[in-house]
C-alpha cells in the first residue's frame, strides 16, 4: 500500500475488474444509506480490549471499519498499483539506500472534530504504534518496527529514518498502522478500549453495540476530510451478521445493498449461477492465502520430518475444490500466484501426494506411527467452509495410516490468543496481506517477533535474504532472494501452504462502484460506493 518516487511493481496480473456494476454514477446526496452486510464480529473482551485501535488492530474486519475513518499518509489506487498520496501531498526516498523518506503534508489537514492535523500528530501516531507495549500484541508494530526516527519539519514535513533499507516501507505507510490520530482522543501508552474511533479519514463512525457486540457501524462523510479519495455517499452502514445465511436472505429481501465477507462457497455458487432479481455476483482480484502453522517446539511437530510428510501427504487440489469450488485454488508457497517472486516451491520439493514419500520421510527420521496430533481451527472468523476443510485435511493425513489425526476448533476471540501464546502443535490460519508485495507474504511469518509468535529461526533467512530483498526497488531484481526464502519455507516447512482464495461481493444492480469496493487485500473501500438508477 505505497510507494514513491521509486517504482514498486508490487503485483503481476492484478488488473481491474472486468465486471462492473449496472447503472450510473452515484450522486452521493442524500440520507439514502447504503447498507452493507459482514460476517465479520467484533466483541471486547479482556483479550481483545480494543479492536479498532491502530496500535492493536491487525486483522481484515478491523482494518475495514479504519479505512475509512483514519487517514493515512499514502493509499492504494484503484487496481492496486504505485500507491499514491493521500494525507500527504508528496512523499519518497530521498537518498540512494532506500533508508530514508521524506513526506510533505497537504495543506489544512484537519480531524474530522476540526481540529488542525500537523506532522506532530502523524509522528505521534506511528510512534506510539512502534512503542506502545501491548500484551498478547497482535504484531501489528511489526509494520512500523523498522522506524529509527521519525523527523519533524514545521508543521507539514515527516522525514522518516529508517533502521535498514526497506524498499517496501512506502507500503507500510499506506497501513492503518500508520494511521494518524489525535492525542487528545488516544494516549500514548495506553490502548484506547471500547469500538470508538476518531481520525481524519473520508468518514466518522458511530457503532451500535449490544453488550459487548458490535452490531452495526454507520459511516458519514467527513465535511472535514482533505484527501486523494472521493466518497460517493453521504451515509454508509456495515451491519453484522451471525451467519451467511441471514446475510444473504437480507441481500435478497433488500434490507442491505451489498455482502462480501465472508460469503459460503454455497452462496458463491448459487449467486453466480442464478443471483435473482437485481442482485449481481462480482468477482474481484485477490490475494487471501489459508495455510498451517507450526509450532516448531513442540514435542509432536519438532521434527522437521513430521511437517515435511505432512506436505507430501496434503492432496490440495481435492481441498480446494472440494471445500470452495471455483473460489480457491492451490497454493504451493507462501507467495500467491499473482504476486511477482513467486514460486511454486512446495510443488517442486515434493510433487503429487505421496503416501510412500511420506512413510520414507518419516522412517528416515526414525519417527513412530502413526503420529497423533490434534489441528485447530477457529469457527468464526474465516467463513463457515473451515470446519469442513479441516475434517477433509483430517481425512487426507489419516487415510495414509501414518497420522492419527483430531480436529478441535474454538471461536476467533480464544482461539488467536492461545495460538500466539504456542498453545497449540498445529493449526489453521488465513492471511489477508498488509499490502501486495512478497515481502509481506515472507516476512510476517518468518521475521523476528513475527506475527503468529513462531519459535522458528532460520538466520540465512533473517540475516541475508529479507534484507537484500528490501533493498531493492525493482521487486523483480529483489525475486531471486524472495524465491531462495520460498525453497527454505518448502524444506524445513515451518508453516505449510494449502490454498489462494478469490474473493467476491454480491450487491443489488443499483449500486455503483462496487467493482472498487475491495481491494486485493480484502479491505473494502466504501468510499466507492454510490447509488446510482436500478439495471
Amino acid at each position: 500500500m505505497n510507494r514513491k518516487t521509486l517504482v514498486l511493481p508490487a503485483v503481476v496480473g492484478l488488473l481491474a475488474p472486468a465486471l462492473a456494476a449496472c447503472g450510473g454514477a452515484g450522486d452521493g446526496g442524500g440520507d439514502d444509506a447504503i447498507a452493507v452486510g459482514t460476517t465479520d464480529r467484533f466483541a471486547t473482551s479482556s483479550e481483545v480490549p480494543a479492536p479498532f485501535d491502530p496500535a492493536y488492530a491487525y486483522d481484515a474486519g478491523s482494518w475495514n471499519i479504519l479505512r475509512q475513518t483514519v487517514q493515512t499518509l499514502m493509499a492504494m489506487p484503484r487496481g492496486d498499483g504505485e500507491p499514491e498520496p493521500e494525507a500527504a501531498e508528496k512523499c519518497g526516498f530521498t537518498d540512494t539506500g532506500n533508508e530514508r523518506y521524506e513526506c510533505t503534508l497537504r495543506k489544512g489537514l484537519k480531524f474530522a472534530d476540526g481540529k488542525p492535523l500537523t506532522a506532530t500528530d502523524v509522528k505521534f501516531s506511528i510512534e506510539r504504534v512502534r512503542d506502545m507495549k501491548v500484551k498478547d500484541s497482535s504484531g501489528v508494530d511489526g509494520l512500523v518496527a523498522n522506524i529509527d526516527a521519525i523527523e519533524t519539519q514545521g508543521d507539514r514535513g515527516v522525514v522518516f529514518h529508517l533502521k535498514s533499507s526497506d524498499a517496501t516501507f512506502p507500503y507500510k505507510l499506506a497501513t492503518p498502522a500508520a494511521g494518524i490520530i489525535s492525542s487528545e482522543h488516544y494516549e500514548k501508552n495506553k490502548l484506547r478500549d471500547g469500538f470508538d474511533v476518531d481520525g481524519s479519514g473520508p468518514y466518522t463512525a458511530k457503532q451500535e453495540v449490544k453488550g459487548n457486540q458490535l452490531v452495526k457501524t454507520v459511516f458519514s462523510k467527513n465535511p472535514n476530510y482533505k484527501g486523494a479519495l472521493k466518497p460517493k455517499s453521504d451515509k454508509i452502514e456495515l451491519r453484522d451478521y451471525d451467519s451467511t445465511e441471514a446475510m444473504g436472505k437480507a441481500l435478497k429481501s433488500g434490507d442491505i445493498d451489498m455482502m462480501t465477507r465472508t460469503m459460503s462457497p454455497e452462496q458463491i455458487k448459487q449467486l453466480d449461477e442464478d443471483p435473482g432479481k437485481n442482485i449481481e455476483l462480482i468477482e474481484t482480484p485477490g490475494l487471501e492465502i489459508r495455510y498451517l502453522g507450526f509450532n516448531t517446539d513442540a514435542t509432536t511437530v519438532k521434527s522437521k520430518a513430521v511437517r515435511q510428510a505432512m506436505a507430501q501427504l496434503v492432496d490440495r487440489g481435492a481441498l480446494a475444490t472440494g471445500v470452495y469450488g471455483d473460489a480457491a485454488e492451490p497454493l504451493y508457497s507462501l507467495v500467491p500466484t499473482t504476486v511477482t517472486g513467486h514460486t511454486n516451491s512446495f510443488f517442486n520439493r515434493y510433487g503429487d501426494p505421496s503416501r510412500v514419500k511420506a512413510r520414507n520421510l518419516l522412517q528416515k527420521a526414525d519417527i513412530s506411527t502413526p503420529v497423533k496430533l490434534t489441528l485447530h481451527y477457529t469457527t468464526d472468523h474465516y467463513g463457515p467452509g473451515t470446519k469442513k476443510e479441516f475434517q477433509l485435511l483430517q481425512k487426507q493425513l489419516n487415510g495414509s495410516g501414518l497420522f492419527n489425526v483430531s480436529i478441535k476448533g474454538g471461536p476467533w476471540s480464544t482461539f488467536r490468543s492461545a495460538e500466539q501464546k504456542g498453545a497449540y502443535d498445529v493449526y489453521g490460519m488465513g492471511w489477508f496481506p498488509d499490502f501486495p508485495d512478497a515481502d509481506n507474504f515472507l516476512a510476517p511469518f518468518l521475521d523476528k517477533d513475527n506475527f503468529l509468535g513462531s519459535p522458528y529461526v532460520n538466520s540465512t533467512i533473517n540475516d541475508e535474504l529479507i534484507p537484500h530483498s528490501r533493498r531493492e526497488a525493482d521487486r523483480l531484481t529483489a525475486s531471486k532472494s524472495i524465491q531462495k526464502i520460498q525453497d527454505i519455507v518448502a524444506e524445513d516447512v515451518p508453516v505449510l501452504p494449502l490454498w489462494q482464495g478469490k474473493q467476491y461481493i454480491a450487491a443489488r444492480d443499483d449500486i455503483t462502484g462496487v467493482e472498487w469496493a475491495l481491494n486485493s487485500s480484502s479491505n473494502l473501500q466504501l468510499w466507492e460506493l454510490g447509488r446510482g438508477v436500478s439495471g
